[in-house]
């Protein structure tokens, strides 16, 4: 059994943009002890070591320290699997950046050795842990909206090149919409309704290339190697249908990000890339909206996920970002573009449990044990 003052080690390999925000994110929970940092670059991990009083490290350094338990892997999306398989040769358990690979044949490698070996996978997005995430699996298991039948999802913009420093990678293999922001929303809906049993879809690469008009970029031009406009439909194995459109080539929409359907009325989901709220319901015997209290905390960043695998390690119980959910929404994603050339449905044959709810009444920086 995990004991309040228990301790597991964490280091981090990718010292990137999205370091500092699962830094202070696994700084919120006590039972997490960040100690290390990596990356190819020593400079990189220097710098971000003395930022935050962490060991700077070589990867393979960092690798053959015994005391680390967990490793959080923050690479560029083509080096997931690669540096995940590294991690868990090196006896590790790993929690990933989004996705968990680029392919599905890479995701279930990744999947296998941690079983043979021993260890845990965890994978990005953790974001359905936070209180506008629970709040909404609370709502619709306490029966607020009926029985759900029916789900969509919108996400969609015109792409990151007109801000963002290295904006070439989201049109290249692991990145576009789906691959970078269809994780946030098809874990969502998974967290919300459980697994997805087959899909069809229709996707299509708008443009060849894209202009980049940021300041340090400006005019260049960025091949595009992926689709950029993915609309789909998925068939949840406890009955609803969902709708989804994932896209960099939206100027402007008035849609919402999340709904979820039921006989007895609507949830409105807040935005799946936050922890936060609001969340909505319109029920038939109110027929208005009515802004829900969040029943979990808000106040959690990333790192949620690194702290549920660490609880699960020092309990037995399993953890709910999990690989075999990260492979589950990875299978899905690659389905999209399967079903959209066949023209058919295509089935999921992942079939993981639903994330286990998190339970009322937790203190700030603890998870159930």
């Amino acid at each position: 059994m995990a004991t309040s003052n228990a301790k597991v080690k964490v280091g981090i390999i990718g010292c990137g943009n999205i370091a500092p925000a699962y830094i202070k994110g696994c700084q919120a929970f006590s039972v997490l002890d960040l100690v290390a940092c990596a990356d190819i670059e020593m400079e990189r991990a220097e710098l971000l070591a003395a930022q935050y009083d962490l060991k700077p490290y070589t990867v393979a350094g960092l690798l053959t320290d015994p005391d680390i338990q967990i490793v959080i892997n923050l690479t560029i999306p083509r080096a997931h699997a690669e540096v995940s398989l590294a991690v868990i040769e090196a006896g590790k358990h790993v929690h990933s950046e989004k996705p968990l690979a680029t392919t599905r044949a890479d995701g279930k490698k990744v999947v296998e050795a941690a079983k043979q070996a021993g260890v845990r996978v965890g994978c990005a997005p953790d974001t359905f842990l936070g209180g506008g995430g629970q709040t909404c699996r609370k709502l619709i298991e306490d029966g607020w909206i009926g029985e759900p039948v029916a789900a969509t999802a919108f996400m969609m913009g015109h792409g990151p090149e007109s801000w963002h420093p290295n904006p070439d990678f989201y049109y290249q293999q692991g990145g576009g919409p789906l691959f970078d922001m269809g994780p946030y929303y098809l874990t969502a809906l998974v967290n919300l309704l459980g697994p997805v049993k087959r899909v069809g879809a229709t996707t299509r690469m708008s443009f060849l290339e894209r202009i980049a008009t940021s300041e340090m970029h400006y005019g260049r031009h960025i091949p595009v190697e992926v689709a950029t406009h993915t609309t789909a439909v998925l068939d949840f194995a406890s009955g609803p249908v969902g709708t989804a459109i994932l896209s960099f080539d939206i100027w402007a929409h008035n849609l919402p990000r999340i709904e979820i359907y039921g006989s007895e009325g609507t949830l409105s989901v807040p935005d799946p890339n936050t922890f936060r709220g609001p969340a909505s319901v319109w029920r038939t015997d109110e027929r208005e909206w009515r802004e829900m209290p969040m029943t979990h905390n808000v106040n959690v960043g990333r790192g949620i996920g690194v702290a549920d695998m660490a609880y699960g390690l020092l309990s037995g119980r399993a953890h709910r970002a999990s690989g075999d959910l990260a492979y589950h929404v990875l299978e899905i994603m690659e389905s999209f573009d399967e079903a959209s050339s066949a023209g058919k449905y295509v089935e999921i044959e992942s079939r993981p449990a639903q994330p286990a709810p998190l339970p009322l009444g937790l203190l700030p920086g603890t998870l159930d044990e």
